[in-house]
C-alpha cells in the first residue's frame, strides 16, 4: 500500500519519496487515515517503528488550507532537545511553505521569542521551555488546530505529566490531540480519558510485546572495576560495528568516555551536562560514523539512528520501561540488534523483573576478561579505580536513583523540571 492509498497528498508523498520514505510502515497505515479524519487518537507501537511521520504527514496535510502562517495551528511536544530537533528536521523536509520553530532550553529564550514574533506554523519544543513561553506571552496557542505528544510515556517517566495537562488545558477544546507511546501505563489512558474526545486507540503488533523480537538481549555478571574488563571482553568479543553504552550519571560517563579512549575506542560523550552546541556535535559525530556513544538516559529519548546494532548497559536499569527505552534504539525499521546488561549479582532480581514486564528472555554469557585484569581505570586526579569507589558502578538501586535525579525523572514539581529544561 502506497501512502497516497493511505490518503495522503501529492505533495507530502513526493517529499517523503525524497528522503526515501517510499512504503507505509506498520504504524503508518493504521495510524494516518485515522488521523486524517481529525479524531484524536492514542497510537501505541514500538520504539523504531516509524511513528513521527504518522503523526506528522496527517498533521500537516490538514492544515494545508492555511496561506499565513503567522501564528501556530501545530504543536508538537517532545520530552528531550534531541527529539524535539529531530521532528523538526523531518517536518522541514515535508513541508511545502511552513515555518517550522524549534524550542528547547540551553538556548536562547530570546532568540526563539524573535523567531516565534516572525511567525510559524508549526512549532516543536520541550514542555518546560513551551510553558516559559506562554508564560512571557511569546507563545499564543488560541489557534492550535492539531496537538501532539510524542513519547508520551517518557514524558511520563520524567516527571511531565503537570507539564503536559498545563499545556493540553491551554489548547483550544475543538482541536485533534494524538498521543504516541511506546508503552500505555494507566496514568496515560487516564489523562486520554479526561482530556480527548470521543478518542481512538490504535495499537500496532502484539500488544504482548513491547519490544521488538529482533533484538537478542544477553547479561553477564560483574561489579566494580570488572565492569569495566567485562565491556572491553564483549567489544573483542562480539564487535559491536555501532552502540550506545548507557550509564547513570554524568560522572560516571566522563570516566567512561575517558577509559575508552585510553585503550584506543572511538567513543564520543553525551549527556545533559554538555551544552547544546556539544550535545548536538556529539549526536552529528555518532551519525557520521562514530562506534561507540556513552550516554546517559538522555539518549534514549526517541533518537533516531538506523545503524545502530549494540546497546550496552553498563549500568542496568531497575525500570523495565527505561530498559524497553534503551534497547529501542536497535533494531529499528526491521533490524536486527543486541542488547548487552552488565549487572552485579545483586540485580539479578532486576533481570527477571525486566523479563517479565518487558515479556523477554535475557540470556547469560560469559565472557572471558583475563587478559584485561592488569588494566586500570583513572579517575579525575589520576587516582586509580579501586576501594569504596568501586561503590559508584552500579550497585544496586542508589546509583540508578542518583542517575534518575539527574534526569528529572519522577518528580512532581513542575518548576524544577522546567528549569531543567530539556
Amino acid at each position: 500500500m502506497s501512502f497516497e492509498e493511505l490518503g495522503v497528498s501529492k505533495g507530502i508523498a513526493d517529499a517523503l519519496r525524497r528522503i526515501n520514505v517510499v512504503e507505509p510502515t506498520d504504524v503508518q497505515r493504521e495510524s494516518i487515515p485515522i488521523i486524517l479524519t481529525g479524531r484524536d487518537a492514542v497510537v501505541r507501537a514500538k520504539t523504531g517503528t516509524g511513528k513521527t511521520i504518522a503523526f506528522l504527514a496527517p498533521s500537516i496535510q490538514l492544515t494545508s488550507k492555511h496561506h499565513e502562517y503567522k501564528q501556530p495551528h501545530i504543536l508538537i511536544l517532545a520530552p528531550t532537545r534531541e527529539l524535539a530537533v529531530q521532528i523538526s528536521g523531518v517536518a522541514s523536509k515535508i513541508t511545502d511553505r511552513r515555518r517550522v520553530v524549534t524550542v528547547y532550553g540551553g538556548a536562547s529564550i530570546n532568540m526563539q521569542i524573535d523567531t516565534l514574533r516572525r511567525g510559524a506554523d508549526i512549532v516543536i519544543g520541550t514542555p518546560g521551555r513551551i510553558i516559559d513561553l506562554i508564560e512571557r506571552g511569546a507563545l499564543k496557542l488560541g489557534t492550535i488546530e492539531h496537538l501532539i505528544i510524542d513519547e508520551a510515556d517518557i514524558m511520563l517517566d520524567m516527571g511531565f505529566i503537570e507539564d503536559m495537562e498545563y499545556i493540553m488545558d491551554r489548547t483550544p477544546g475543538e482541536k485533534q490531540t494524538v498521543m504516541l507511546s511506546a508503552t500505555m501505563p494507566k496514568d496515560i489512558l487516564e489523562i486520554s480519558k479526561k482530556k480527548m474526545r470521543n478518542h481512538q486507540i490504535i495499537s500496532v503488533g502484539d500488544s504482548d510485546e513491547i519490544t521488538v523480537k529482533s533484538i537478542k538481549h544477553l547479561y553477564s555478571i560483574a561489579r566494580g572495576m570488572q565492569k569495566f574488563h567485562m565491556l572491553l571482553a564483549y567489544i573483542d568479543e562480539y564487535k559491536p560495528n555501532k552502540a550506545i553504552i548507557f550509564l547513570q550519571t554524568k560522572r560516571e560517563a566522563d570516566i567512561l568516555h575517558s577509559f575508552l579512549l585510553e585503550q584506543n575506542h572511538d567513543a564520543i560523550l553525551l549527556h545533559g551536562g554538555l551544552t547544546q552546541a556539544k550535545r548536538s556535535r556529539s549526536l552529528s559525530s555518532f551519525r557520521q560514523g562514530g562506534r561507540f556513544l556513552i550516554a546517559t538516559n538522555v539518549a534514549s529519548r526517541g533518537l533516531d539512528i538506523s545503524d545502530i546494532t549494540d546497546i550496552i548497559n553498563f549500568d542496568i536499569p531497575d525500570s523495565p520501561y527505561v530498559y524497553v527505552h534503551r534497547v529501542g534504539r536497535t533494531a529499528r525499521m526491521g533490524k536486527n540488534g543486541r542488547a548487552f546488561s552488565i549487572i552485579s549479582n545483586e540485580q539479578i532480581g532486576i533481570v527477571k523483573d525486566i523479563e517479565f514486564e518487558a515479556r523477554i528472555k535475557m540470556e547469560k554469557i560469559f565472557l572471558d576478561t583475563k587478559k584485561y585484569e592488569n588494566i586500570r581505570v583513572e579517575l579525575r586526579g589520576g587516582r586509580g579505580f579501586g576501594g569504596g569507589r568501586e561503590r559508584s558502578f552500579g550497585r544496586g538501586k542508589s546509583n540508578f536513583d542518583r542517575g534518575r535525579r539527574e534526569h528529572g525523572s519522577h518528580t512532581n514539581n513542575r518548576n524544577q523540571n522546567r528549569r531543567r529544561s530539556y
